[in-house]
């Protein structure tokens, strides 16, 4: 059964951003860079979810394009599978377009994959797999 693991949000200044959450008592993840995506991290947990605030390490990162077309915001909703090759590999059967068809790993070693936008009601699905 999938489960949301956490809402995405691009911003400007993590520094600025994790303001808010800290004023709400909430603890924020040490942050970690993913050099590959482009961004520094820092997760929010929030219940039995989370979320995650996204800061572009460079001007042509995903987040930096992201944020210059559409200011700061939500930019993906993550959900949490059991197995995610199997998961993958039925979508890639029912013909669901994916950013890409190769499973990756981001921050705290999550194994993900991006759903496009265009075969999930204009939202960017990731999802990863249950630790």
């Amino acid at each position: 059964m999938a489960t949301i693991d956490h809402l995405g949000i691009a911003v400007k200044s993590l520094a600025a951003a994790q303001r808010i959450y800290q004023s709400l008592g909430l603890e924020i993840s040490p942050q970690e860079t993913v050099d590959h995506e482009k961004v520094r991290v820092v997760m929010v947990p929030v219940g039995d979810s989370r979320i995650e605030l996204l800061e572009a390490t460079s001007d042509d990162s995903t987040i930096a394009k992201f944020i210059a077309k559409r200011g700061e915001g939500l930019h993906h909703v993550c959900l949490r599978v059991p197995d995610l090759p199997a998961a993958v590999a039925k979508l890639k059967q029912d013909g669901v377009r994916l950013v890409s068809e190769e499973i990756k790993t981001g921050a705290g070693g999550h194994r993900y994959v991006f759903i496009h936008p265009a075969s999930a009601g204009g939202v960017l699905l990731e999802l990863v797999e249950a630790p």
